[in-house]
C-alpha cells in the first residue's frame, strides 16, 4: 500500500483495508480503488466508512416488502456512490440524491434490478469525489479551525473524513451531541446549517445562466437535514457523516435570520404550545402583510421576500409554534398532517393537478421525525427544538411560495383508484424519478399511519380517511406524463402554472 494512503487511512481510523493507489500534490491526497479489487472488511457491521443494510434491522420507519437481496445490492451501490461521487453533482451545488433515492426505493420493496436501474439513471451526471486534505482534516480538531472552514464547499471531503473519524471513535450519538446540540457557537452554527442555506454565496451565481431563481432557492432546501435523517432512519453512520459534512458547507443565514430569532421570541424551547400548526397556517393565510411579502421576481423568496418585507410578522407566527414534552406525539401528527394538507390542496382548478416541488421537501422530511423523537441518545430538549424548527420551517415555506389558495375539494373528489402497493409499484417503475416521487409516496403512507389515531380526537385534522390514498394517487398520476414537468414550483404564483414558469 502506498505510504501516503496508509497514513491517511490510519489517521482516520478507517475500518476498511482497500487496495489503493494514491496521488499527492503538496498536502492533498487522492485515494482510489484499483480496478477489479474489493474492500476487505474487518466487520460485518455498518460503520462511518461502510454501508451495510439489513432488512431485519435497517428497513426504515416505513417499509413494504423489503428484500434481503435488495439490501445487499443497495449497500454495494451506496458504498460505490460514497467512494466515487461528490455530494454535489455540479459546481453550482446541486445535491446528489442517490442515497435518498436508493434508500427510499429499497424501503418500498424494490428488486435488485430496480435499484441498479435507478442508480444507472442518475449516476452519469454525478461529479467525481474530490481529494482529501489531511492537514485540514487534522486541524478541524480545533474548534476555531473547524468553524473557519464552515460554509466552504471545497471542504466537503475534509468534513466528511473528519466526521467519519469522529463517528468511528465516539459513535453517532456522541458526535451529534457535540457538534450539533452542545449549545456552543460551533454547534449552533451547525444546527442552523442543517436546515440548509445555499452552499455558495448567492451573489457568486449571477453569472450562471443555468441557475434560475427557483434552482437558486432549491440548492439548500433542508437537504442536509434530509440526508442526516436517512442516515439516522436506516442506522447508517456513513450516511450520517455525509449529512453532517453536507451541513457544514451550507450557509447558516436562515438560522441566524429566522430560527434563532423565533426561538428567542418564543422565550426558549419546549414551552406549552397554545396553537396547532394548522391554526397558525390558517392565520398566515389571512394576513395581508405575509400574502404580499413575496414576489415572483424575488431571486430567493424566503430571504428576499418574506424575511425582507415582513420579517417581524413571520417571526410572530413562527414563535407561536412551540412543543412541550407532553405534546410531542400530538404535535408530530399535527406537523405531518398540516404539511400534507397544504402540499396536496395548493391546486388550480383550471390546471392539471400538480404538487409543489418546494412543499414536497417539507413533506418528505417529515418521516424522519418519527425516528428523531425516539432516539435514545438525544436529550428531550434537542428533540423538542428540532420539532419546533421543523414546524416553523413548514410555515415559512408555505408563505414563501405565495401563500397559495388551498382547495381541499379538489383532493376530496380525486379518485383513489390504486392502493398503496400499487402506488409504490408505480413509483418504483417511474422512468424519470431521481427519488423525489419514491420519497413522497413513502412519506404519505407513513403520515397516514401516524395521523390515524388522532382522527377521532381531533375533528379539525384536515387529512383523514381515504384522502391519504387520494393524495397518493395524485402524486403518481401527476408525475407520469412524458415531456411535462413532474412538479410545479412556487404554486401561489400564476407564473408557476404557465409552461415557461414550470419548465424546470
Amino acid at each position: 500500500m502506498n505510504k501516503h494512503c496508509y497514513n491517511l487511512f490510519s489517521s482516520l481510523r478507517s475500518t476498511i483495508r482497500p487496495s489503493l493507489t494514491a496521488t499527492r500534490s503538496p498536502t492533498q491526497y487522492s485515494c482510489t480503488l484499483d480496478p477489479g479489487k474489493r474492500f476487505r472488511r474487518l466487520s460485518a457491521m455498518a460503520t462511518a466508512t461502510r454501508i451495510q443494510l439489513s432488512p431485519t434491522t435497517d428497513s426504515g420507519i416505513y417499509s413494504s416488502n423489503v428484500r434481503e437481496d435488495a439490501a445487499k445490492t443497495a449497500s454495494e451501490i451506496l458504498q460505490e456512490d460514497m467512494a466515487k461521487h461528490h455530494v454535489f453533482f455540479n459546481d453550482q451545488g446541486f445535491h446528489n440524491h442517490i442515497p435518498h433515492q436508493i434508500l427510499s426505493i429499497y424501503a418500498l420493496g424494490a428488486t435488485p434490478e430496480q435499484i441498479k436501474a435507478g442508480y444507472q439513471r442518475n449516476k452519469g451526471y454525478q461529479r467525481p469525489a474530490r481529494p482529501t486534505d489531511l492537514d485540514v482534516v487534522l486541524s478541524m480538531r480545533d474548534s476555531v479551525k473547524f468553524q473557519e472552514y464552515l460554509g466552504r464547499e471545497k471542504h466537503y471531503p475534509n468534513y466528511l473524513a473528519f466526521f467519519q473519524q469522529e463517528i468511528d471513535a465516539k459513535g453517532v450519538g456522541e458526535v451529534l451531541k457535540e457538534y450539533v446540540f452542545a449549545g456552543d457557537e460551533r454547534a449552533e452554527s451547525m444546527l442552523c446549517r442543517l436546515f440548509g442555506g445555499e452552499c455558495y454565496p448567492i451573489q457568486s451565481w449571477n453569472s450562471y445562466a443555468i441557475c434560475s431563481r427557483d434552482l437558486i432557492e432549491y440548492l439548500g432546501l433542508i437537504h442536509p437535514l434530509i440526508h442526516l435523517g436517512f442516515g439516522l432512519e436506516f442506522n447508517q453512520p456513513a450516511i450520517v457523516a455525509q449529512g453532517l459534512a453536507q451541513a457544514a458547507v451550507h450557509a447558516d443565514w436562515i438560522g441566524r435570520e429566522f430560527f434563532l430569532p423565533a426561538e428567542k421570541m418564543a422565550d426558549g424551547i419546549g414551552k406549552q404550545g397554545q396553537k396547532s400548526l394548522l391554526q397558525l397556517l390558517n392565520e398566515i393565510r389571512a394576513d395581508k402583510a405575509l400574502i404580499e411579502s413575496v414576489q415572483w421576481a424575488d431571486e430567493n423568496k424566503i430571504r428576499d421576500g418574506v424575511l425582507t418585507r415582513a420579517p417581524a410578522v413571520m417571526l410572530k407566527y413562527a414563535a407561536q409554534f412551540t412543543v412541550s414534552e407532553n405534546q410531542v406525539d400530538e404535535r408530530l401528527a399535527d406537523m405531518i398532517n398540516t404539511v400534507v394538507y397544504y402540499t396536496s390542496t395548493a391546486q388550480r382548478p383550471s390546471r392539471e393537478m400538480k404538487l409543489d416541488f418546494f412543499f414536497i421537501h417539507c413533506l418528505n422530511s417529515s418521516i424522519f421525525f418519527s425516528k428523531i423523537v425516539k432516539l435514545p441518545f438525544l436529550d428531550q430538549r434537542s428533540k423538542l427544538r428540532l420539532l419546533e424548527w421543523k414546524g416553523r420551517m413548514d410555515l415559512l415555506m408555505y408563505t414563501s411560495r405565495g401563500t397559495p389558495d388551498l382547495l381541499p375539494e379538489e383532493v376530496a373528489s380525486y379518485p383513489a383508484k390504486e392502493n398503496w402497493s400499487q402506488i409504490f409499484a408505480r413509483s418504483l417503475a417511474h422512468p424519470g424519478d431521481d427519488g423525489h416521487l419514491a420519497k413522497l409516496a413513502r412519506a404519505l403512507a407513513h403520515g397516514q399511519k401516524v395521523c390515524e389515531p388522532y382522527e377521532s380526537t381531533n375533528p379539525e385534522m384536515p387529512i383523514r380517511g381515504d384522502v391519504w390514498l387520494r393524495i397518493g394517487n395524485i402524486a403518481v398520476d401527476s408525475t407520469v406524463e412524458e415531456g411535462k414537468p413532474m412538479w410545479v414550483r412556487s404554486t401561489g404564483f400564476d407564473e408557476a402554472w404557465e409552461p415557461e414558469g414550470s419548465r424546470l
